[in-house]
């Protein structure tokens, strides 16, 4: 994709119901039964809201009696589908404890359904709500950035918002990929890859020059209007043109060899080299693909795995797998529609998308990424054919991935396990915090803290601690380490107070729901089908240190009242 495009802003219309349209005693509502978070209490708290509920396009959001959002649901006539809920229809599991455990409605108008599907998936991706599909490990992806602010065009690696005026190219689906892809640019159209400041105060040409990799702007070894022309010529490769260039390029060497001006001649040899090299590199590069993403589903064992494959200028650049977290009972063409929706919430979207299932409202969000998109966007299911190839080949490696994610789980739980055996703990662990701290002769005092979990590191919660000198000695390792376990400790107890009563082993099925039980016969309040809910406490902590960090962090704890989580120091040394 190409291009420095705004997405389409949306206006939407809030018709939020207030708090303070609770049921009050004139509704003739049990509010015992409401606070008890039945089946029944929940259809209950969801009539009443659903008659303030709009008759038009929207969102709504079920909330439970902590706060949280429970569920982000879209809907032609919000109404109508909030009502649904409230009918003695067979739920299944999910939405059954998803019902029971409902305490207030939010819902806010849109002007079209498909504006409502676009706020769904963004609202899904900032709440998280348990019972939606949530797409995991949602990193930006790199792109390529040539720059447009400056006299000598710059070649850089790009991630995150696009705050600079210029063309993006991608996505790639690794930094690798776009550090490989930029060496052979720069081998083949000679940009700079140095920032501004550095080219500003360039007085003779450098290493990269020698090696013929930059064309060296910076000290006019190339006049601005030719170095012009090569940042064009490299537009026009990424813009899907490469044939062209090629061309253009075989035709310089062969004039260029006509009249018996071999060295420039070689040059060109060299570009063109580079140029076979990037299109071999890519892997499969479909001939009647030009632009067009590749999405694959497989589930198994409860667990879904959606494997991507990215192809740009007819050019495969790279594929990624992501594990969205849906309950069980949700089919492939399901988890495949929402994830698709929230995937392209911050990204921009190809021309075409191959499919491996046949998702519902696919011609609702063919339209809303059209919109967004601000061109046509086509989504297609092949069956036979190139295209039916290459989501195969995509399943294939979606398979792949699950299997070698679910061998890597089991692994993970067995050293749990042994674990937990091994310090005899109560329970298996499902979040360890471990925490360090470190200084330079006193100063620049830092802390981190990283966590594991069943899917090994969760770099997404890692943190680090800045550590102020007032409140301690320079260098007092014992009391950084307190300084640290306090500030930790206390955000916990102010952003998650449920959660602390699941760290000290209390009602365990009520903190996990978050609303207490269903009724018996109805469903099963604890969530049984593979939706483990988001742990925020953690039912380990191990320190880096001897018995003095070991005796910080009991007294921190104890002091907060959280005696009960398990502590491990690791000291250095033979014996640790």
């Amino acid at each position: 994709m190409t291009g420095n495009k705004k997405n389409v802003d949306l206006q939407f219309e809030p018709h939020v119901v207030p708090r303070e349209a609770m049921p009050t005693a004139g509704d003739h509502v049990d509010f015992a039964e409401i606070a008890s978070g039945t089946l029944a209490s929940g259809r209950a708290a969801i009539a009443r809201y659903a008659r303030l509920a709009p008759a038009s396009a929207g969102v709504y959001r079920m909330i439970g009696a902590d706060g949280d959002v429970l569920y982000v649901g879209k809907a032609k006539n919000i109404k109508k589908r909030v009502l649904a809920y409230v009918r003695p229809n067979a739920y299944d599991s999910r939405v059954a404890r998803m019902v029971a455990a409902t305490h207030t409605l939010e819902f806010v108008s849109t002007r079209s359904e498909t504006e409502a599907l676009l706020l769904e998936a963004n609202l899904i991706k900032r709440l998280r709500p348990r019972f939606n599909v949530l797409l995991r490990d949602d990193k930006s992806f790199p792109y390529i950035l040539i720059t447009r602010e400056h006299r000598a065009p710059q070649i850089l690696k790009h991630r995150g918002a696009r705050t600079h005026v210029g063309d993006y190219f991608g996505p790639f689906a690794s930094v690798w990929a776009v550090n490989r892809t930029i060496t052979a640019l720069e081998r083949a159209f000679l940009l700079r890859s140095c920032s501004d400041s550095v080219y500003d105060a360039r007085t003779r040409p450098c290493l990269l020059h020698q090696i013929k990799r930059c064309a060296a702007p910076c000290t006019g070894e190339i006049s601005n209007d030719d170095y012009a022309v090569l940042v064009e010529e490299a537009r026009v490769f990424l813009s899907g043109r490469s044939q062209a260039v090629k061309q253009q390029l075989a035709a310089n060497m062969e004039k260029a060899a006509q009249a018996l001006d071999f060295e420039r001649a070689a040059i060109y040899r060299d570009r063109l080299a580079a140029l076979a090299a990037i299109q071999t590199q890519q892997g499969i590069n479909p001939r009647g693909v030009e632009e067009a993403d590749v999405f694959a589903i497989h589930q198994a064992g409860g667990f879904n795995c959606i494997e991507i494959f990215f192809f740009r200028t007819g050019q495969n650049w790279g594929n990624r797998a992501f594990f969205p977290k849906a309950d069980r009972s949700l089919g492939p063409e399901e988890v495949l529609g929402s994830f698709l929706a929230q995937f392209y919430d911050d990204k921009p979207c190809p021309r075409l998308l191959l499919l491996s299932e046949n998702i519902p409202d696919r011609d609702l969000l063919t339209r809303a990424l059209s919109q967004k998109s601000s061109h046509k966007i086509e989504i297609s299911t092949p069956r036979r054919g190139e295209k039916h190839a290459l989501v195969a080949h995509a399943h294939a490696n979606a398979r792949e991935a699950l299997g070698r994610r679910l061998a890597e789980t089991a692994s993970q739980e067995k050293l749990l396990a042994a674990l937990a055996a091994t310090f005899g703990l109560e329970t298996v662990p499902r979040r360890i915090e471990v925490f360090d701290n470190s200084h330079i002769q006193g100063s620049n005092a830092v802390g981190a803290m990283i966590v594991a979990g069943p899917d090994g590191l969760q770099k997404g919660q890692y943190r680090k601690f800045n550590i102020g000198k007032s409140a301690h000695a320079p260098g007092d390792d014992y009391a950084m380490m307190r300084e640290m376990l306090m500030r930790r400790f206390n955000r916990l107890l102010k952003e998650a107070p449920a959660a602390a009563a699941l760290a000290l082993g209390q009602d365990e099925s009520r903190c996990a729901d978050g609303a207490g039980a269903v009724e018996a016969g109805e469903a099963d309040a604890d969530d049984d089908d593979g939706n483990e809910v988001e742990q925020a406490w953690p039912n380990l902590v191990i320190v880096d240190g001897g018995a003095g960090q070991f005796t910080a962090a009991r007294e921190i704890l104890r002091a907060l009242g959280l005696a009960q989580i398990p502590v491990i120091a690791i000291a250095k040394g033979p014996d640790r």
